[in-house]
């Protein structure tokens, strides 16, 4: 049962990498948002995997719950933030 638990946070790591490639090359500010949001719905179940192999699920749901609100504030935040300067659906110029 480890091992599947090993393989899956192994997987969601992989799945992290392809997040950020999105988040960093974006072509809109709208997709980076989006990728910085996957990465960090990604180590909440990251957490959780950790919480289980260590039979500490009471104490790692806590810090996953946490970490979730925090994500919600920050993307939501800086999409205000990005809306407000109206940057936030405007295309790059295509060269």
């Amino acid at each position: 049962m480890v091992n599947v638990f090993l393989y899956t946070g192994l997987f969601l790591c992989l799945l992290m990498v392809a997040s950020l490639y999105r988040a960093v090359f974006g072509p809109t500010v709208l997709d980076r948002l989006i990728g910085v949001n996957a990465i960090g719905s990604k180590t909440v179940i990251l957490l959780l995997l950790i919480g289980l192999l260590y039979d500490r699920l009471d104490m790692f749901v806590d810090i996953a719950l946490a970490y979730a609100l925090l994500n919600f504030v920050a993307v939501l935040a800086a999409s205000r933030y990005f809306q407000k300067r109206k940057g936030l659906y405007e295309e790059p110029p295509y060269k």
